[in-house]
């Protein structure tokens, strides 16, 4: 009885530990899906409309990690929001990406404080650095196309 419970318990162990090594090396298998929300960029002097996207919410740490990395291509008015418990100085790498992206830092009152073009590297990856408690991701030259710049505001309802 005592060496079939020992086969048993080492036989989970060492599923326990291939699920872990395929977690580690692709963790975008540990995420079920994306709630996505919608975004709109508003202009910081006139209020107006500049653009909105149906964003990706990464409000976790895995999701935040994984970031778009898993995703082969983002259309125009496609993005990810990157969600922070708190305001601080961030930094985002372009790690296994794919394509192109504008890097857009968000103040918790909505206020863009920095946007970064970043381009598909190999390591050592550039640190896109910025200050905010959101994220946004987008395709490389939305903010140019759509006249989105530090003081404009990015609204979005996280209900």
């Amino acid at each position: 009885m005592n060496r079939r419970l020992v086969a048993v318990a080492a036989g989970l162990a060492l599923l326990v530990l291939v699920a872990v090594a395929v977690a580690a090396t692709n963790p975008a298998l540990l995420i079920a899906g994306y709630e996505t929300t919608t975004v709109e960029a508003v202009d910081g002097d006139t209020d107006e409309s500049l653009a909105t996207v149906k964003a990706r919410v990464a409000d976790g740490f895995v999701k935040r990690y994984v970031g778009l990395s898993a995703t082969e291509e983002l259309n125009e008015g496609e993005g990810m929001l990157f969600v922070h418990a708190d305001a601080g100085e961030r930094a985002y790498v372009m790690r296994d990406m794919a394509f192109a992206l504008d890097i857009v830092f968000v103040a918790p009152n909505g206020t863009v404080t920095t946007v970064h073009e970043a381009e598909v590297e190999s390591p050592p990856y550039t640190r896109h650095r910025g200050s905010g408690r959101y994220v946004l991701e987008v395709p490389q030259g939305w903010s140019e196309r759509n006249g989105v710049e530090p003081g404009d505001r990015i609204v979005v309802d996280l209900g």
